[in-house]
């Protein structure tokens, strides 16, 4: 009469069968956190899309250099000619040009280096990406084995209130309690179906939050390991941060290229030397023509444009520090406030350790004095919801806990599957970059790099 009956039996089991899927033994063959960490690094689309990004950021340097390549232009032509007298000639000409920047004081080379630096900026920001691709694999894992806790505590919330409400009507039969009480536990029974409805939808949730995270569905999750170290005081924690975070490490790279940016817009108003030559010959005639020029040009008057450039880049490089300022800033308040975090979920778990140990035996107390007609049915329902409450609070906190640590973990910079020795094969963030830096065409190193190229997609 008294049984679950917020699914059909067939529904629940299956659930059930789910959950204990999550928090089975770990003698079963059992998903761990680093493996939920190695799949959503190899799972994740936004790692594919900041890895395309740095290829094109690569790209950014092959175009620089090119700059100062020679170009090599082709030309085939057909001319028809109607003379006055109503004759028609025809001619066909081919020409080979051939053009090159000789000098521009710098500016082409100062234009490559600051497309480095922002190669360099793409890397530290790939990082970062792979820092929140790891973070929301943590989340997941421990949202999905706190969701899992809970719906056993749920469970076992609803059948001690069975229990009582079955002990009630015992009590009610021969005239113990009054129907007042019985109604109170049917009351708290419900309430407790309904918390344990919620808890299986959360973990439902949970699993979806996985998926995407990691990439498949979680199966049997271990507790998580000990957390790994981080750092002996709040000040060492900030200065590592400071050293190693790749949005602060992004930040400066940034300022780099933004004064090298306009360190080149400073030389638009230097003239420029370059080399051009052209062979051409008239193919009904047979005749050749070849021309060989050198140009030396520069600006006199554009309107203000090149000065307002250089002033608009000088401008963007005053951002790029003040960027870098609050990036600092950022990073050290993300660490003290992970930092505090820990502090708390452990001082939470201490609290709810002793709340559980006393609510233990108050609750024992309280059923052993309502048998004895000294305490209501009341009473123990608040007695069991006080028990409940701080189990709840337990694992909760717990959770906190573990969450904190990763979430310093990565205020640091140090959430990475490097650091985290995961022992997995990782993004070679070089390897693009070596083959294109020098501007290959279609050759040896062109093919090389369209392999390159296969393998990356094929990952």
């Amino acid at each position: 009469m008294y049984g679950i009956r917020s699914k059909s039996l067939a529904q629940f089991a299956g659930f059930a069968i789910a959950v204990l899927a999550v928090v089975a033994p770990q003698s079963m063959r059992a998903e761990s956190l680093g493996d939920a960490l190695v799949g959503a690094y190899r799972n994740s689309a936004l790692l594919e899309q900041n890895r395309a990004l740095l290829r094109a950021a690569d790209e950014g340097v092959a175009f620089e250099v090119g700059k100062l390549r020679p170009v090599l232009s082709y030309a085939l032509s057909h001319t028809r000619s109607d003379t006055v007298l109503g004759g028609v000639s025809h001619s066909n000409t081919a020409s080979l040009s051939a053009s090159m920047l000789l000098w521009d004081f710098g500016a082409t080379e100062l234009g490559i280096e600051a497309q480095k630096e922002t190669v360099l900026a793409t890397r530290q920001a790939l990082i970062d990406v792979e820092q929140t691709v790891l973070s929301n694999a943590v989340n997941a894992f421990i949202t999905v084995r706190t969701a899992a806790e809970l719906i056993l505590v749920r469970q076992n919330n609803v059948r001690l209130i069975t229990e009582q409400l079955r002990a009630a009507n015992d009590r009610f039969e021969v005239g113990e309690i009054t129907r007042t009480d019985v109604a109170l536990a049917e009351a708290r029974l419900a309430q407790a179906r309904s918390n344990l409805v919620a808890a299986e939808g959360d973990l439902a949730v949970a699993r979806e939050l996985y998926k995407v995270a990691v990439g498949r569905y979680p199966g049997n999750l271990q507790a998580p390991p000990s957390p790994p170290n981080t750092a002996s005081t709040l000040e060492e924690a900030k200065a590592i941060a400071v050293r190693t975070h790749p949005t602060i490490r992004q930040a400066q790279h940034g300022v780099r290229a933004a004064e090298l940016a306009a360190d080149a817009a400073e030389t638009g108003i230097m003239p420029k030397l370059s080399a051009s030559a052209n062979l051409s010959r008239d193919i009904p005639n047979g005749q050749n023509a070849s021309s060989l020029s050198l140009s030396f040009s520069g600006p006199i008057y554009s309107g203000g444009q090149i000065s307002s450039g250089y002033r608009r880049l000088v401008a963007q490089s005053e951002s790029s520090r003040a960027q870098l300022r609050i990036a600092v800033q950022s990073v050290e308040q993300a660490v003290a406030n992970a930092w505090f975090g820990i502090e708390v979920a452990n001082a939470r778990i201490e609290a709810s350790d002793r709340q559980i140990r006393a609510s233990t035996v108050a609750f024992r107390g309280v059923q052993e004095e309502a048998t004895l007609g000294a305490r209501t049915t009341l009473d123990v329902l608040n007695a069991e919801q006080d028990l409940l409450d701080a189990r709840t609070s337990r694992i909760n906190a717990e959770a906190e806990s573990v969450r904190a640590v990763y979430t310093l973990l990565s205020a640091m910079g140090l959430l990475t599957v490097d650091h985290l020795r995961l022992g997995i094969p990782t993004y070679d963030p070089a390897a693009y970059y070596n083959s294109v830096r020098n501007a290959p065409v279609l050759s040896e190193r062109g093919a090389r790099l369209n392999r390159i190229l296969g393998r990356i997609g094929g990952n």
